[in-house]
């Protein structure tokens, strides 16, 4: 049992839980994931790691409650415990000294680049973040970011805070007038890291992406997370989570990514008139 130190609402169904796992703290890397369940029961659920604390031997994670099991784990309070919580799990990110480096983040992906932009900081680099969501509620760790990055910019959808616009045409805008740039890491929903691996394709940099929301198991058991990368078939919880932008059929991978969206929405349902909890108390 793994109990949950502190948790916090960042936004309607979106939370912040910092649980107790104190091996996992001390060896979890930016861009590795671990693997939870909420009852002996549940669903495994990998999620990316948001941030760790060593010294006292602390794991976040950011999640939304999109479908039965994020739902079942918004219930869980403050001081009451996930029935088990497994990591750190896949690669972690490559961490050296490239120059100038940017992070775009999107939705609970501006969670999942934070350590990275921590550790790209700590060895050297000139860090740029963009994050953006589809208004200012959405924005999430902005203080974090801003502690570990030379520039942030917010980007929203509809204008409420930072620049109205997409993270896309905030990062064309850095590329086109920093010819510094050697790498960009982008996470989030599938269609921003599509369209954000499109657009730095005419550009000479590097870009990363991380493939975590296909995931089932988490371990390579199950084979639902097989992707194309270069024209061959890779497992993104045992071969990634993180792949070249420029090499992933991103076609297939947003078709395999959707497979499950009508037993996923009756999973969900059911769950929501079968449950009288209080899940969106915390």
């Amino acid at each position: 049992m793994y109990l949950i130190k502190k948790k916090t609402k960042l936004y309607q169904n979106m939370f912040s839980m910092w649980v107790e796992v104190p091996e996992i703290a001390q060896t979890v890397q930016p861009g590795q994931f671990v693997i939870l369940m909420t009852a002996k029961k549940g669903e495994r659920i990998p999620l990316t790691v948001a941030d760790y604390d060593r010294e006292e031997g602390l794991v976040q994670i950011v999640f939304q409650a999109v479908g039965k099991t994020t739902e079942e784990l918004s219930c869980i309070q403050e001081g009451e415990y996930l029935y088990s919580f497994i990591g750190p799990l896949g690669h972690k990110t490559e961490i050296g000294l490239f120059g100038t480096v940017v992070l775009v983040g999107g939705g609970t992906g501006i969670a999942c680049i934070h350590p990275i932009a921590r550790g790209l900081k700590e060895a050297g680099n000139r860090v740029i973040a963009i994050i953006g969501a589809r208004n200012k509620e959405l924005i999430i760790m902005e203080e974090e970011l801003k502690k570990v990055s030379d520039e942030l910019i917010v980007t929203t959808d509809d204008g409420s805070y930072g620049r109205k616009g997409f993270v896309t045409q905030a990062l064309k805008e850095k590329l086109d007038r920093d010819p510094s740039i050697k790498k960009i890491w982008a996470i989030g929903p599938p269609i921003m890291m599509k369209v954000t691996t499109n657009l730095v394709k005419s550009y000479p940099v590097d870009i990363i992406v991380s493939l975590n929301t296909i995931m089932v198991d988490g371990t390579g058991m199950c084979g639902s997370c097989r992707v194309t990368i270069g024209n061959e078939t890779k497992f993104v919880c045992t071969d990634g989570p993180e792949f070249d932008g420029r090499l992933v059929d991103w076609d297939e991978f947003m078709h395999r990514n959707n497979r499950y969206q009508k037993e996923e929405k009756e999973s969900w349902q059911h769950f929501k008139d079968e449950s009288k909890c209080g899940c969106k108390e915390g």
